[in-house]
């Protein structure tokens, strides 16, 4: 497979540069894998698809505002983005410079009142960075950081994206970018679902910048995704595996949900028994053409980039040629693309 084959034209007016004022008015796409057919819809009427059959997985991992611009020694400015938490006030970033700091180096914020060390290279793009004055780096991304909106909005973040990139169910601290997907719920929608007997699950995914990157290898089974933390509890797991053993349909709220159930089958996470404390760890699953899903049966998805590992776990799971058609039919009848854009649903 060819990186090429996994790509198509899209005008630059069809991507969504803010969200709709509702959630839930965003367009849905709504797609039969068996049938091929196809029928447009809103996303608000999502519950007449879905039966007390369907679990709903949803990725509950809350964006960090980890955007910050911070002074060098020599005065110029640099942007960090804060890409994974470490402990003992230590973090990875991928520094924006020109002139990349050298270990050593202690990056002020604007008002000289936090500071970070520069404390090694970690390989790639990122540097491994220390806390050096009070405060937590929590504390610090909320009153200088901004909202890692994604390249292909071309803004900068305001207040609206503080609450509109993000989950109304994100719990969890640490991704650098949105799961896409579930920012089309609203509470009323799930309350809904809950109501009609859909049950609502979530997984954690933390979300690392290289959903935002395309791929590279022109084989496409030849590139790789970076390492991203997961975390199930216990009770999620359990209900999972029996849900499953019951013949209920297993719908993935987006591609990184998609991978944390796909990753537990793999690692034998879903045989036997289920720890009471739940799983953790990390993953790097790359989802292509030829991946035998074995957990999940429905996908609920945005419209991705062209070349990038999403656009290709959504081939997989519907068949190339099937995805280029509706994204295709999708431009045709003026839907919204990636992060703020419309949704499909695959059945």
């Amino acid at each position: 497979m060819h990186l090429d084959d996994f790509s198509y034209d899209l005008p630059d007016s069809f991507i969504a540069q803010k969200p709709l004022p509702e959630r839930t008015a965003s367009r849905l796409l709504v797609i039969d894998r068996q049938s091929k057919s196809r029928r447009h819809s809103r996303f608000s009427e999502l519950a007449g698809f879905l039966t007390p059959d369907d679990i709903l997985i949803v990725n509950n991992s809350k964006v960090m505002p980890a955007r910050l611009f911070v002074r060098r020694e020599t005065g110029g400015m640099v942007e960090v983005l804060v890409t994974r938490r470490e402990s003992g006030g230590r973090f990875t970033a991928i520094v924006g410079s020109s002139k990349r700091p050298r270990p050593g180096e202690v990056l002020k914020t604007p008002e000289n009142d936090f500071g970070f060390e520069v404390i090694e290279e970690t390989g790639g793009r990122e540097m491994r960075l220390g806390l050096v004055s009070g405060g937590s780096l929590e504390l610090i991304l909320e009153r200088y950081g901004h909202v890692p909106l994604p390249p292909y909005i071309r803004r900068e973040d305001g207040t609206e994206d503080r609450e509109r990139y993000q989950t109304v169910y994100a719990e969890a601290a640490g991704s650098v970018a949105a799961p896409t997907a579930g920012l089309h719920f609203d509470a009323r929608l799930l309350d809904g679902l809950r109501a009609s007997g859909i049950e609502v699950l979530p997984v954690t995914l933390h979300i690392g910048p290289g959903t935002f990157l395309p791929l590279e290898q022109d084989a496409v089974e030849h590139n790789q995704l970076s390492r991203e933390s997961y975390s199930v509890a216990g009770p999620v797991l359990k209900r999972i595996k029996e849900s499953k053993q019951q013949g209920k349909r297993i719908v993935a709220v987006g591609t990184t949900a998609t991978r944390v159930l796909e990753t537990l089958q793999l690692e034998g996470r879903l045989d036997g028994h289920s720890p009471e404390n739940g799983v953790s760890g990390e993953t790097n699953l790359f989802i292509y053409p030829g991946f035998e899903f074995r957990v999940i049966d429905r996908l609920i998805t945005n419209f991705h980039l062209p070349r990038s590992s999403l656009l290709v776990l959504v081939s997989a799971f519907l068949g190339l040629e099937t995805t280029l058609e509706c994204y295709r039919e999708a431009v045709s009848a003026g839907y919204r693309f990636y992060s703020y854009g419309d949704a499909m649903l695959i059945l």
